[in-house]
């Protein structure tokens, strides 16, 4: 009899420690990873897009050489920013990804505006294309960083209540909290590209109003 109470404590012991949460750190921990990975790769798929964009635009408005060099500078800041996993835990570290980030969406909007003043290149497949791709982009980060929210909200919830805080300050001492995006307008919103209509003609000899100078 006290061979089988044994066994049975045994076999209860796991399922109990299960209800009392020790099991939800890591678990939660590990969605926010993936979360966070799910970022990156929008983010990295991003990047891969913007030298064929730049160099389309380049081929059409090469005089607009400040705005295309400010997208090549910020890709390339961007990209100089190594992240792992302990980013997400590290308040200096994230602020510094998100930064660069921020900046990117802020010039390529820019980059993509100047396609107004630019029939031919408004008109190109190329550039139509890579513009539908960018979009799309942009959408998939704004959603990835909702998860990503989402997911470090209820991990770092889960270390500051009860049960599961117990097992934060022992089991998982050595867990932290995960670093939030700020919701920003730039980095949450896709760039929007408005169309105009060619600005009619001015007097004779003279540039249209909104026409590009060299």
């Amino acid at each position: 009899m006290r061979r089988f109470t044994r066994l049975g404590a045994l076999l209860l012991f796991p399922v109990l420690l299960a209800g009392c949460g020790i099991n939800a750190i890591p678990t939660k921990q590990e969605a926010a990873k993936a979360a966070w990975a799910n970022v990156q790769a929008q983010y990295q798929r991003r990047t891969d897009l913007i030298p064929n964009l730049v160099e389309t635009v380049k081929g059409y408005a090469a005089q607009e050489r400040t705005v295309l060099t400010q997208v090549t500078q910020a890709r390339a800041s961007a990209t100089q920013i190594k992240v792992d996993a302990s980013t997400i835990t590290d308040p200096a570290a994230f602020q510094r990804y998100q930064a660069a980030q921020n900046q990117l969406t802020g010039v390529l909007g820019r980059l993509l505006a100047i396609s107004e003043n630019y029939p031919d290149l408004k008109s190109n497949q190329n550039f139509l294309a890579l513009q539908s791709q960018l979009e799309g982009t942009e959408n998939s980060i704004a959603a990835t960083r909702r998860d990503y929210n989402d997911a470090v909200r209820d991990y770092n919830t889960t270390l500051r209540t009860f049960p599961t805080i117990f097992w934060a300050k022992t089991a998982y001492s050595s867990a932290k909290p995960m670093q939030l995006f700020e919701a920003t307008a730039t980095a949450q919103t896709a760039p929007t590209v408005r169309f105009a209509p060619p600005a009619p003609a001015g007097p004779a000899g003279q540039a249209p109003p909104n026409a590009p100078t060299k």
